[in-house]
């Protein structure tokens, strides 16, 4: 199929020499990678038959915005910056390691054309108490970006990230990829907001490596987008760790909201609990399937499973695939999943105490995303995201 993701286009891209290197490196290897088609299980349930490469042009991503760090921060070798920033060799190293763990079609095209990204390092033992907000722009009418963020988080330290993307309707593709590199020890606090257009295609990497004893607390808010798929994937590589993945999503008019998730236990005394939470209406489609792997050595691990979907109206719908690769035995493990519209006996009481049909449904489905609300890993997301659900549903109680 031709299509403009070429070794040329790559190598045309400014930028310094090692990215050029790298680029170039993944763009031969893209010249023979399939592109993904509806019968591979990892697709399944997606609309990626209408995915067309020919549709897209290569274009330099647009550098990351970030607000300004705090001197006092910077003078205890805390970084918020750009790949220009990354003058370190073990960075530039690190750069990738993470996905490629688990790379697919979409990373080695991401690779291939990757200038810029974010940068975010907090050294040991120092901690960072507000939000590091990083906000990536999504390129013009036709374009392909690569936003990537590479956030390392060194042994004791501890920080919150909070990454926005927004785009507006205009036919684009967005690839990015999140690298969290959790050091022994440190806590990382991390969320990511997307509010695409309805002419986006968005196919995201977010994957974290976590050290011995470390924690991650990690929230997806999924909004916008035609098709917006994000794999949300947590290795728990050191004795101790502890991983939470929450996402809340809330789909209209012809989306399609994609959720591939992995709980990958390698270290025994891990922990991980994961629960996303989501509503589709009109003829929205969401997708779920989380995998939870315990490998033989992460005896005694815990590991905990939660997807939840309301279905508003006729023509919507809503797949949950759940699954377990149990390897050891000495395990705690659970999954569950549920596929339904809003519970006609909550509506009822409501109704039978005066509460207008319309406004009862906003407060149950508010009242369904209270407790992912509640452990957003960044509290200040929590009432504008309500703001938001709220104006979803009464645009449909509304017939708008």
């Amino acid at each position: 199929m031709a299509h403009g993701f070429t070794v040329d286009a790559a190598r045309a891209l400014t930028g310094p020499e090692w990215l050029a290197a790298r680029r170039v490196a993944a763009a031969e290897r893209l010249v023979d990678a399939p592109w993904p088609t509806a019968g591979e299980n990892l697709w399944r349930f997606s609309p990626i038959e209408r995915f067309d490469p020919q549709r897209y042009r290569p274009e330099r991503t647009p550098p990351p915005q970030w607000h300004g760090l705090d001197p006092s921060l910077a003078s205890k070798g805390v970084v918020v910056g750009g790949f220009g920033d990354l003058d370190d060799g073990r960075f530039r190293d690190l750069l990738g390691s993470v996905a490629a763990a688990s790379e697919d079609v979409f990373t080695v095209l991401h690779d291939a054309f990757l200038t810029d990204g974010a940068f975010v390092h907090v050294p040991a033992g120092v901690v960072v108490d507000a939000p590091i907000v990083v906000e990536h722009g999504a390129g013009t009418e036709g374009t392909a970006v690569f936003p990537h963020t590479l956030v390392v988080i060194e042994e004791g330290a501890e920080a919150t990230v909070l990454e926005r993307v927004v785009s507006d309707d205009a036919t684009r593709l967005v690839v990015p990829v999140v690298e969290l590199v959790i050091g022994d020890g440190a806590n990382l606090r991390y969320a990511s907001v997307q509010q695409h257009g309805s002419g986006t295609w968005q196919v995201a990497l977010q994957r974290a490596h976590l050290g011995r004893d470390a924690t991650l607390r990690a929230s997806a808010v999924a909004l916008g987008g035609d098709y917006a798929r994000l794999r949300s994937e947590a290795r728990l590589e050191g004795e101790g760790a502890d991983s939470d993945l929450l996402a809340v999503y809330f789909g209209d008019g012809e989306q399609t909201l994609d959720f591939r998730t992995l709980q990958d236990h390698a270290a025994p005394r891990t922990r991980s609990n994961l629960l996303f939470k989501g509503a589709v209406e009109e003829r929205a489609r969401s997708v779920y399937s989380g995998l939870i792997h315990i490998r033989p050595k992460a005896q005694r691990s815990d590991a905990f499973q939660t997807n939840r979907n309301l279905v508003l109206t006729e023509g919507a719908g809503a797949e949950s695939i759940p699954n377990l690769e149990i390897e050891a035995n000495d395990v705690r493990c659970s999954h569950a999943s549920t596929v339904g519209p809003i519970d006609e006996e909550q509506l009822y009481y409501l109704e039978t105490r005066g509460v207008p049909p319309a406004e009862a449904e906003r407060l149950i489905v508010l009242g369904f995303f209270d407790d992912v609300f509640d452990r957003l890993a960044v509290p200040a997301l929590v009432e504008p995201l309500r703001a938001e659900v709220d104006q979803k549903v009464g645009r449909l109680s509304s017939g708008a």
